[in-house]
């Protein structure tokens, strides 16, 4: 109980000594604002200047006028030196957008006559020679009818010999044509005269048959159904020295609906579609 008692004591000692010290600090400052603050009037005092008329004095003294800067003469313009500059931003961006227009117009040039060029030998567009004639029939009638020369883009098939009188008939205007049924064969355009799309065979018709839209056409091109407006086109083909030689820079429209010459009909189900119209 002593014991706590003295800490208790010793506690308030402390707490008032530090009162004690703080009281006197602010005194002392205290004391020194306030010197200054008399030393302030009493020089008013001599000047006989009080109260408000101090502070209307003070307030007098302040300058209300603009600080105007010293004017600095404006440096004539002096156009710039070409050699120095260079090429400006502009006359870049007009330059790179000439080149690059010109580049692509003459590439785009370039290749729309590289791909209307008929090549000099072989290639579509020109005369492309397919082989000896009896080569030729005997690769038709191994391949079950038809054989495909993807250099051409076309079909090649056998035409019957007694069919030739109706055959001069209707393609008799197409001397070209009719000199290769002839011969005994036909050349027929891949593309189906509706739309484009590349005709496949039917292996168990044995007619064209187009997956597209359903166009189909006997082994000679002859239309049998579907929206195609005509039979199949045809190249010219010609023999030289025994060889099969077909102009595909010679396109012949193909003939009209309703034209049969050889009259074959389906020879088994059809892979498109559901017969003939």
């Amino acid at each position: 109980m002593n014991g706590t008692l003295i800490i208790a004591i010793v506690v308030l000692l402390v707490l008032g000594a530090v009162v004690v010290f703080t009281a006197a600090r602010r005194r002392e400052t205290t004391g020194v604002l306030s010197r200054e603050t008399r030393a302030r009037e009493k020089q008013a005092s001599e000047k006989g200047i009080v109260g408000k008329a101090y502070e209307r004095e003070a307030t007098a003294a302040r300058s209300t006028e603009l600080a105007i800067p010293a004017s600095v003469a404006v440096a004539p313009w002096t156009p710039p030196d070409p050699e120095v500059i260079g090429v400006s931003r502009r006359q870049f961006f007009n330059r790179a957008t000439f080149t690059l227009m010109s580049a692509g117009l003459g590439g785009f040039g370039a290749a729309v006559i590289g791909f209307l060029w008929k090549g000099a030998e072989g290639g579509f567009g020109s005369k492309i020679t397919a082989g000896k004639l009896d080569d030729i029939i005997a690769g038709i009638r191994s391949n079950k009818g038809f054989l495909y020369l993807p250099e051409a883009r076309a079909w090649i098939t056998e035409y019957p010999k007694e069919s030739l009188a109706k055959a001069e008939a209707v393609y008799g205007g197409q001397a070209p044509v009719y000199s290769g049924m002839s011969s005994g064969i036909v050349a027929l355009y891949q593309k189906c005269p509706h739309l484009g799309c590349r005709v496949p065979t039917c292996a168990t018709s044995q007619w064209f048959e187009c997956p597209c839209h359903g166009s189909q056409f006997n082994r000679v091109g002859e239309k049998k159904g579907g929206p195609a407006p005509r039979g199949m086109d045809r190249f010219a083909v010609s023999i030289n020295n025994g060889n099969v030689v077909i102009d595909t820079g010679a396109v012949f429209g193909g003939p009209a609906i309703g034209t049969n010459t050889t009259g074959q009909e389906a020879e088994g189900p059809h892979c498109v579609g559901g017969g003939s119209h």
